[in-house]
């Protein structure tokens, strides 16, 4: 199993006003894995990157990255880590290629231009390396953003909302390029709100709410536990209400009166689709189809959420 990169052991972040940002967040971040934090707006997810990056003190707890404590060993742990915040802050009027030269000399690294230009290919930059940043377009800015956070050759990558106010295509492009950073070795921490992207790329999902990790776990293993599935069955002929021999199954009619669905859990012993089917039968109702759905990784995070916010 890869060691950890990066350990964050019960964070702590409360601001003046008493408001508690974090909340005894506790992290083990693998080597080469892609994590994606979800969470709701203001859950703590920008105040624990901040953290980890040394842009926020936090109140209590400790971060380690490549085992060098964040606070004691800054420079160390900070040369082994890479930011691409949400806002895209550059300096306009620069070109690209010194933009991103400039990020390299920043952390003491020796200029490296064969480095940098298959970084800048890698992004799809190289041809505009010579252009000003106000020339290009937000989704080229952004890919500057990772090219500056990659210049000085992180082994931690944190990408803070990597494609928000992006268009699919070039988010598309931008799950490309996490990929082969995987690939690469480097190690992802991904916020984001789109749970496609989550559930398109990450290895594991850590859930945040109120400053609280609420669950860390391997997506797929997160969807097999919390992914119920729904079966809809289609009948041939309307009814007005489920009759009263088939409450029991916690049915639900949509409005036309041709459709009854059935939710189950698929880790149970017994899913009762049989015994239904059977029900279904002694009620005189006619089944004309039948599929099913797999609830979405969307919509057992709203489900998390919402139970996290009633504790």
């Amino acid at each position: 199993m890869p060691h950890s990169i990066l350990t964050v052991d019960r964070l702590e972040k409360t601001y003046d006003g008493g408001f508690r940002a974090l909340d005894a967040v506790s992290l083990d971040i693998r080597a080469g894995e892609i994590l994606a934090l979800l969470g709701p707006n203001g859950a703590g997810k920008t105040t624990l990157i901040s953290a980890i990056c040394g842009l926020v003190q936090p109140t209590g707890g400790k971060v380690t990255v490549g085992g060098h404590d964040t606070v004691t060993a800054y420079r160390a742990a900070r040369a082994l880590i890479g930011l691409v915040p949400q806002e895209i802050n550059l300096e306009p009027f620069e070109k690209v290629i010194n933009t991103v030269r400039f990020s390299r000399g920043l952390f003491g690294k020796p200029r490296d231009d064969a480095f940098l230009e298959r970084i800048l290919r890698q992004l799809s930059l190289w041809d505009k390396r010579d252009q000003p940043i106000r020339s290009l377009s937000g989704g080229m800015k952004r890919r500057v953003l990772i090219a500056k956070a990659l210049s000085h050759e992180p082994r931690v990558l944190f990408l803070d909302e990597p494609t928000a106010g992006v268009d699919v295509e070039l988010r598309r492009d931008m799950w490309e390029v996490v990929r082969q950073l995987k690939e690469d070795g480097v190690t992802i921490i991904l916020t984001t709100h789109y749970i496609e992207e989550a559930e398109a790329m990450a290895d594991r999902i850590a859930v945040i709410n109120g400053g609280r990790i609420l669950l860390i776990e391997e997506k797929e293993a997160l969807m097999r536990r919390m992914g119920r599935k729904e079966m809809r069955i289609e009948l041939r002929e309307p009814i007005a209400r489920v009759p009263a021999a088939l409450e029991a199954f916690g049915l639900s009619l949509d409005e036309s009166g041709a459709w009854l669905t059935y939710g189950y859990d698929t880790q149970a012993d017994r899913t009762g689709i049989v015994r239904l089917l059977t029900a279904l039968q002694e009620a005189g109702l006619r089944v004309a189809d039948v599929e099913t759905k797999q609830s979405s990784l969307e919509e057992i995070f709203v489900g998390l959420v919402k139970e996290g916010a009633e504790e």
